[in-house]
Order: structure tokens, then sequence, then C-alpha cells
């Protein structure tokens, strides 16, 4: 989703979101913030196994993701979710953004980069997020729905994550061919988007850092 009209000339800087952007997970606390906390954690005994199962690594993190979104989101109209991405977006995300991976972002701004959201989280709240933030794009995880704008709690195409997140980089850069590249991310499933640009950068827990891949 186009949000500030990146630019095929200027330097690009590619963030991932959660751990990177922010202190942890986010879609568990949009789902709660969607649900209400009693149905929250009535749901979530419900999708324990799934959860237990992803960590063990018996269980695919798409295949994971989805069980757990037909279980919250299933049933409610597009619409409603955006706009209570919007909320969630305003009201729970800036209590949740890691001090130093903003400091990033706004040096790039600063500095007239475009800069590129690219997450596995959700576009019903991460457009809304990145919108007001001044991201020039946003690559994600979008959910499937019916021809009545009804959610399923399946993911439209794949979950943008490890390699599909390096693949819509890679699509992305069909259209814009940045100068130079930057990326920032928090995880091993992050390095390979992150040895796809110029400079990657990982955040390391231990020294509370972004340091060179």
């Amino acid at each position: 989703m186009s949000q500030n009209h990146a630019s095929s000339t200027r330097p690009a800087a590619f963030f991932d979101f959660d751990g990177t952007l922010t202190t942890g997970d986010t879609l568990m606390p949009f789902l709660k913030f969607v649900v209400g906390t009693p149905a929250y954690y009535t749901k979530l005994a419900l999708v324990s196994p799934v959860i237990a199962s992803y960590f063990s690594k018996l269980l695919r993190n798409d295949i994971a993701k989805q069980l757990v979104l037909k279980q919250y989101l299933a049933g409610y109209h597009i619409a409603d979710l955006f706009e209570r991405g919007q909320h969630f977006s305003e009201e729970v995300i800036p209590k949740m953004l890691r001090p130093e991976g903003m400091e990033r972002l706004r040096w790039h701004q600063q500095q007239g980069h475009d800069c590129v959201l690219v997450s596995a989280s959700l576009d019903a709240y991460l457009n809304a997020w990145a919108k007001q933030e001044g991201f020039s794009d946003v690559i994600c995880t979008s959910l499937s729905i019916d021809i009545n704008g009804i959610a399923s709690g399946k993911i439209q195409g794949k979950n943008c994550y490890g390699e599909e997140k390096l693949r819509r980089l890679k699509e992305w850069q069909k259209e814009y061919s940045p100068v130079e590249k930057f990326g920032y991310g928090d995880t091993k499933s992050d390095i390979s988007f992150l040895n796809h640009l110029d400079k990657g950068y990982l955040w390391k827990k231990k020294t509370k850092k972004f340091s060179p891949i």
C-alpha cells in the first residue's frame, strides 16, 4: 500500500516492525483490543495448543497464524477491523515503541530517505500507524475477505515473513530502485532480507543496539 509516494532515486530504509520499532509482538495485543479482554482470554485457551506447536516448531508460522486469526477475527467486516486498527495505532502502539528503533527511523526521514515498513503484522493497523509516522510505503500481511468484505481469518496470499518478506521487497524494487538501501530487523528470519540490502542492521538484546550484520 502506497503511503507517501516513494521515489525511484532517493535512498530507502526498510524497517521490520515487531521487535524492531516496537519492544515486542503487536498482533496479540491487537486481537485483544478487537475482541475485548474477557473474550481474548477465553479464545487464548482455545488457541494455546496451536501457539505451543508453533514455538515447538511443529507447526509452520503461516498455518499457526491463520488458525489464531480465524479464532479471533473471522466474521468481522474489514472496514470495522480497519477502524479498530486506527484506534489501536493511536492508543496502544505508541506505548510499545522502541526508542532506538524510532530514532533510526527519524534519522532516515531527516535525511530525506524513503522509509518502508516491511512486516508480517496486519495492514488493519499497520497502514494507519505507518501513515501517521510518515512512511513512504507498507509491505505487510493482509486478511482474506469474501465479496461482502467479511474476514475469514485466512491470509491473502502468503504471510509476509522470512523469505516471503524478501520476495515482496524484490517486487517493490521492480518499481523503485533506491540508490542506497538500508534495513533494520530483530530476528534470524529478517536476515535474508537484510542481506539483500546495502547496509543491514540487527537489534541485539544484549547490547541494546542495532549492529551491522
